[in-house]
């Protein structure tokens, strides 16, 4: 009976939740690698520019081309969040609000380590 209750109590205490993470030995938020793929309304579009406006709007880590069919071209964008809530719709938006943006799609979505 001591062995079963002593490894409830471990696994107990690995998925508790408390204000001050630091007695857990968490002492910051998990983190997720969005990824998002920005295709442009065109082939017109100036994807240097797209690129830069994309790094404005959100501080992107990585950014890199993917080309699509008949010269258009989308950019995945990879971002480092933290994972809470809202925070994906919040960037999906700044990245539509962004001229020369046809839509916005996120394609990966994994917990950092």
């Amino acid at each position: 009976m001591k062995i079963v209750k002593l490894l409830m109590w471990n696994i107990d205490v690995k998925n508790a939740v408390s204000p001050d993470r630091k007695l857990l030995g968490c002492d910051r938020m998990a983190e997720v690698m969005a990824t998002f793929k920005v295709m442009p309304t065109g082939t017109d579009v100036d994807l240097d520019k797209l690129e830069a406006d994309v790094q404005t709007a959100i501080k992107a880590d990585r950014i890199n081309r993917e080309p699509i069919a008949f010269g258009l071209v989308a950019l995945k964008v990879i971002k480092i969040i933290p994972d809470a809530g809202g925070v994906i719709d919040e960037i999906e938006n700044k990245l539509k609000n962004i001229d020369g943006v046809g839509s916005v799609e996120v394609t990966d979505l994994t917990r950092t380590l």
